[in-house]
């Protein structure tokens, strides 16, 4: 087998090829058996090239970290075989909490060859960490130290102050030659630096036995910052079919670089440019720690895309936005495919990058739960409201109104549940399916606003506000209201210099949506919509805003009252209205009970 392999390789490059590639069952193609399998495939065929580009930061892209395919597999066997004279076997899982950094990618790799891979993100709480550390029932966490994210050794060492882990293996700043500062003891728990547990450590191979395709290979968290996030298991079969569905495009070849600034505890770092590119040994390009919400990279983006010749990226809308807004100071023609997803793709997004860049953007369409991408579009063949086709032997269908995935990339459930059987995953994304395998989402199930009985997609609402010259950015949430259960209101952001107010926002959206139950009965302009640590937008923190507000409004003839609290409980809105001494709780109490929301009042003296 090599590269060239047609079995392997078959033509990927427009929707046409998928009955062709079918008719191959994916079984017969000769795919890895685990992702430690590709990657010594990677090293066998290519050992010289250079796998991974790791810049420092943005200010010293000048200055990258390199490694070739054989030295990154040097480097992984040392790390795995550190974890087993740690104890970890294969059903142990291994957590992994840093921003991107050069020893977090062959730690991730290594962590999946000795045991299952658990990477983590440092933003969640600590209370959430370390419920996420009990679900998985990791007892060795390799962490970002002091250096490399403050915040996250922080962290780090209050989780294992509850003597839930035996080790702290601690990574450093990409290229740092600065001397490595002493380490805390923590009773009960080594800690130790990873570059000096690993390096005596066996490099020509792995001790312990390898992982086969029906093994759990890493647990990924799906939730965001609020409730207790699930942990998705993902088998090696999983991530390995889910990778040769991207890496199959013909549009990039063996000499392509992609350009990689998404963190690595989320499914598309892993899939989309870590694996997917160890299949036709191509070079990646890794961003410093913060990757995309480093603000100096932007003024510094399109000189690397010059330097290192990149031809594909991948990131969500807002980054797109803000690089539309950069000048083009650099040789950009080697960038082919600039992938987008993770949410819904503005038009206004779409237009003002290609216009600026010339670029194509392209959709795709996955869930954690499906290991990472289900749909992807064709930069040739474009079609308007698709974000992509169904991927090669992932079946996607709509059942109710809402898709259904089926097929070698649903996962294997989550930990602490019972084991999936029926191998179909209900995605809560409100869609449908053409007769060419073309997927049209129209919003999330469980992001419908219900008013009076009468349900709302929340895309009506935002697709009108965007079609505005003015608004840069919109979401949709549902506010509380005592006759109606909720109400619409939508949240914005505008473009430089914008005149627009509010008032005119509401009436613009309430003469043009498409239904008269869903016109927003407030528009509020803020600097930036929230978004999660991977840019996905996360409505949970607006839901709260509304409610705060509408509460504020309702208990505004009310004395006494200090101060009206709102945040999200178990995936919730719950509030607290602080009360003085003068106020007439059992009013306020009468007032609250009009609303389905959790509620509490405190009296402050």
């Amino acid at each position: 087998m090599t590269e060239q392999d047609p079995l392997l390789w078959p033509r990927y490059a427009e929707p046409a090829d998928i009955a062709s590639i079918e008719s191959v069952p994916l079984s017969e193609r000769g795919l890895p058996e685990s992702t430690y399998s590709l990657l010594v495939r990677a090293a066998d065929l290519w050992p010289e090239k250079i796998a991974l580009t790791v810049l420092p930061e943005a200010a010293r892209w000048r200055e990258p970290h390199q490694r070739t395919y054989a030295e990154l597999l040097r480097e992984v066997h040392r790390i795995a075989n550190a974890l087993r004279r740690f104890g970890v076997q294969r059903s142990d899982a291994v957590a992994l909490m840093a921003p991107n950094c050069a020893e977090l990618i062959p730690a991730l790799l290594a962590a999946q060859l000795a045991g299952i891979a658990s990477p983590l993100n440092s933003g969640l709480s600590v209370q959430h960490l370390s419920e996420l550390l009990r679900r998985s029932g990791a007892r060795v966490l390799l962490t970002a130290g002091p250096e490399l994210d403050p915040s996250a050794w922080e962290c780090a060492q209050a989780v294992a102050m509850s003597g839930s882990l035996d080790a702290i293996l601690v990574l450093r700043p990409t290229g740092t030659d600065a001397p490595s500062e002493p380490l805390p003891r923590i009773s009960g728990t080594l800690v130790e630096y990873l570059s000096v547990v690993a390096a005596a450590e066996n490099a020509s191979g792995f001790d312990g036995v390898a992982p086969r395709a029906d093994e759990i290979a890493a647990y990924f968290h799906t939730g965001g910052t609020t409730g207790a996030p699930k942990l998705a298991a993902h088998t090696h079969a999983n991530e390995i079919a889910n990778a040769w569905m991207l890496a199959a495009n013909s549009l990039l070849d063996e000499d392509s670089v992609l350009f990689a600034a998404l963190p690595l505890f989320h499914v598309n770092a892993l899939i989309v440019t870590l694996l997917a590119p160890l299949f036709k040994g191509q070079r990646v390009v890794w961003a410093g720690p913060l990757g995309y919400r480093e603000p100096a990279l932007y003024a510094e983006f399109w000189k690397i895309v010059e330097r290192h010749r990149i031809a594909a990226m991948s990131a969500v809308p807002t980054v797109y936005a803000v690089l539309a807004q950069c000048p083009l100071d650099a040789d950009i023609s080697s960038l082919r495919l600039a992938m987008v997803g993770a949410s819904p793709l503005p038009d206004a997004v779409r237009a003002h990058f290609e216009q600026h860049t010339g670029v194509r953007l392209v959709e795709g369409y996955g869930l954690t739960e499906a290991t990472c991408a289900s749909a992807r579009s064709f930069p040739d063949a474009p079609v308007p409201g698709s974000v992509g086709q169904r991927l090669p032997y992932q079946r996607i269908e709509s059942v109710d109104g809402v898709l259904v995935i089926s097929g070698p990339t649903v996962f294997a459930g989550y930990v602490g549940d019972a084991p999936r059987s029926d191998g179909r995953l209900d995605t809560g994304d409100l869609g449908y399916v053409d007769a060419q395998g073309f997927v049209y989402l129209r919003g999330r199930a469980k992001d419908l606003i219900i008013r009076g009985g009468h349900n709302i997609d929340p895309a009506i609402i935002e697709d009108t506000l965007l079609a505005h010259p003015q608004v840069t950015g919109a979401a949709a949430v549902g506010r509380p209201d005592p006759h109606a259960g909720e109400v619409p209101v939508a949240y914005v952001t505008l473009a430089l210099n914008a005149e627009v107010s509010e008032h005119e926002l509401r009436e613009w959206a309430a003469a043009r949506v498409t239904e008269r139950a869903a016109a927003p009965k407030s528009v509020t302009v803020v600097e930036a919509l929230p978004v999660t640590a991977v840019g996905k937008p996360y409505k949970l923190g607006l839901r709260a805003d509304a409610a705060r507000s509408e509460l504020t409004d309702a208990l505004a003839d009310v004395g006494g009252i200090e101060d009206v609290r709102t945040w999200i409980e178990d995936g919730s809105v719950a509030a607290e209205i602080v009360l003085t001494d003068s106020a007439d709780e059992a009013e306020v109490k009468a007032i609250l009970a009009r609303y389905a929301l959790t509620t509490r009042t405190v009296v402050h003296p």
